[in-house]
């Protein structure tokens, strides 16, 4: 039997798609130059070889709509990724932003990919040391790419319900309709694969967002890890529907915007580096020293600066508070 994205879309016409995106950006990446330059076949017969268009029912097929459609959600109502972020930590927080992500793929994919690069990974640098510094992401750009383009690739295009791209103040959640399909299931999950739409996973790869290798949980967990977000968590069981969530960095929010001091090292150094900038903040806040106020104001400023180290090393630093005075 075909798959869904392979069944004609009766009623629809090659007028219904976007032909000048097809000959741009897909044919040249899909078909070698050579063999292209040399093809005399017409337009259809072309998508047709690619598995794009039904020459019995002269019209395109469903993954052609998604893919290519001028206007999918005429025949596909919930092809489409809606992006919402909530103010707090569930649904019921004030929405600070929405987005709808529509039209064809190939065009919806390049928006989805910049605004996961710029308006949610948001990059920051964070001091390691005196001299180096390393940047983390509140959500790393690569893994949450993949773990979008997963939900967008393997999703029921045949459900009315978007794919849904939450984002709250400690997690993202990815959901899309449609569940675990042919030979996975939920006790050999990630380590097996199966494709409900393989000529629009054939395509993504051809523009280049998936690798189809079997790989892509692996890397993103291990990513999200070096982060500072801890593993995604999947939820399998909700039958017609598939769910992700992935957490918001610690490393990133370590110690929040305004800390006075951010600090990712070992202990023995952190207490140093604490120690130093507590004497150099009160040693500058004092125009003409005095050692009594002086001895005051480290006091105060290392038992504030304790409480944003680690937890393992507060205990020492508040020890060694008149020592640092």
């Amino acid at each position: 039997m075909h798959t869904f994205d392979a069944m004609p879309c009766i009623g629809a016409t090659i007028a219904d798609l976007d032909l000048p995106i097809i000959k741009r950006d897909y044919l040249h990446r899909a078909v070698a130059e050579d063999v292209l330059a040399d093809d005399k076949r017409d337009l259809e017969e072309q998508l047709a070889s690619l598995g794009f268009y039904d020459l019995k029912y002269n019209c395109p097929t469903y993954g052609a709509i998604v893919l290519f459609g001028a206007n999918p959600e005429r025949y596909l109502p919930g092809s489409y990724i809606q992006y919402v972020r909530f103010k707090g930590k569930d649904k019921g927080g004030e929405i600070l932003n929405e987005f709808k992500f529509n039209g064809n793929l190939c065009r919806a994919l390049v928006k989805i990919d910049n605004f996961i690069e710029t308006g949610v990974a948001m990059k920051r640098p964070v001091p390691v040391s005196a001299l180096r510094e390393e940047t983390y992401s509140k959500y790393p750009y690569w893994a949450t790419r993949e773990l979008l383009m997963n939900a967008v690739m393997h999703r029921d295009y045949e459900s009315n319900a978007a794919v849904q791209f939450y984002e709250y103040d400690d997690r993202i959640e990815i959901q899309n309709p449609g569940g675990l399909y042919g030979k996975v299931r939920p006790d050999n999950f990630p380590n097996v694969n199966d494709y409900r739409n393989p000529f629009i996973a054939e395509a993504m790869k051809t523009l280049g967002y998936v690798n189809r290798f079997s790989r892509g949980v692996n890397r993103v967990q291990k990513e999200l890890v070096e982060n500072g977000n801890g593993l995604a968590v999947f939820n399998l069981t909700l039958i017609t529907a598939f769910r992700v969530v992935e957490n918001v960095s610690d490393k990133y929010y370590e110690y929040g915007e305004d800390a006075d001091i951010v600090i990712v090292m070992p202990d023995e150094t952190a207490k140093k580096t604490a120690k130093n900038i507590v004497e150099e903040t009160a040693k500058n806040a004092i125009e003409e020293p005095d050692k009594e106020t002086v001895k005051e104001t480290v006091e105060k400023t290392a038992k504030k600066t304790a409480k944003k180290l680690p937890k393992n090393c507060q205990k020492n630093c508040q020890k060694q508070d008149a020592n640092h005075s």
